[in-house]
């Protein structure tokens, strides 16, 4: 049964980088990149490709519990220095009976990731700071001059919490593709296959959940300064209102992989702009 099991397991599932670089594995970079960010859940054979911004948290949380370096969600804060705990080796990649990925909408999690981590001056603003040689205004950015920052050579996997998506995928194919847009639904289809998840989003707080979501912009060109003065009163942009059309279809362009994948595994109704997966539709067919 054992052998079975492994055999129907490895069928039809390849690895996705090895074939695109001529070189020994461990000289892959993308695979290098992609492995270090599969995570083993131990118990049931999951391989699960961590990517920051999609409930990371949780499910990081979640592995922790089931493979029994946590007792509980009290014990959350022990995922943060951990985070390369349960790699995934050559052969848990290859022999893992089920494999899951959560996809996020683009638009959104970038906008998550300014609010989150470039408005609250984490380790990420600082790193963009380094970059412009330290000539980057803490007060005067707003999520324009962010994405216009990333447009620059190199900015954009420059960290893995606003380095495509696409990046982070170990396998041509996973058994199920999450999103967070759809969450709930998701957890219900991973935990029919034993992995039990603990939602740590009202521990971690790194969402934006916990504020008031202003629906009227725009805030495209709103200075930090001014929003941290809102998120004291317990409000932030709603995601939608930090972009305009100039801002969509640079995001658009900059995460177009992104989109596609989205689109690829989900319904594109479940993006932020549903009608740019229409318009880049021509240009996927053009490259194929």
């Amino acid at each position: 049964m054992a052998a079975r099991r492994a055999s129907t397991a490895r069928k039809g599932r390849l690895l996705r980088h090895p074939r695109t670089d001529l070189v020994a594995l461990d000289k892959n970079a993308a695979h290098g990149f992609a492995a270090t960010h599969a995570l083993v859940c131990y118990p049931t054979d999951t391989v699960y490709s961590f990517i920051p911004k999609n409930g990371c948290s949780t499910l990081r949380l979640s592995l922790a519990i089931a493979n029994g370096c946590a007792a509980g969600p009290e014990d959350w804060p022990w995922i943060h220095p951990n985070n390369g705990t349960f790699r995934a080796s050559l052969r848990d990649l290859v022999t893992a009976q089920f494999t899951f990925v959560v996809l996020r909408c683009p638009f959104r999690r970038l906008a998550s990731v300014f609010l989150d981590k470039i408005l609250s001056h984490t380790p990420e603003f600082w790193q963009l700071f380094r970059m412009e040689r330290d000539a980057l205004d803490h007060d005067a950015l707003s999520f324009r001059g962010f994405v216009e920052l990333l447009d620059q050579p190199d900015r954009l996997s420059a960290n893995i919490h606003w380095r495509p998506q696409s990046d982070f995928l170990i396998y041509d194919t996973y058994d199920a593709y999450l999103t967070l847009e759809n969450f709930a639904e998701g957890i219900a289809r991973i935990e029919r296959d034993g992995f039990a998840v603990h939602d740590a989003r009202a521990l971690t707080r790194h969402g934006t959940d916990q504020y008031s979501a202003e629906a009227e912009g725009p805030f495209a060109d709103t200075p930090i300064i001014t929003l941290r003065a809102m998120q004291r009163e317990g409000r932030l942009p709603g995601y939608a209102t930090l972009y305009d059309a100039d801002l969509i279809a640079a995001v658009r362009s900059l995460y177009a992989d992104d989109i596609r994948l989205y689109a690829d595994h989900a319904d594109p109704a479940g993006l932020l702009f549903p009608d740019q997966y229409q318009d880049l539709k021509g240009t996927f067919n053009d490259q194929t």
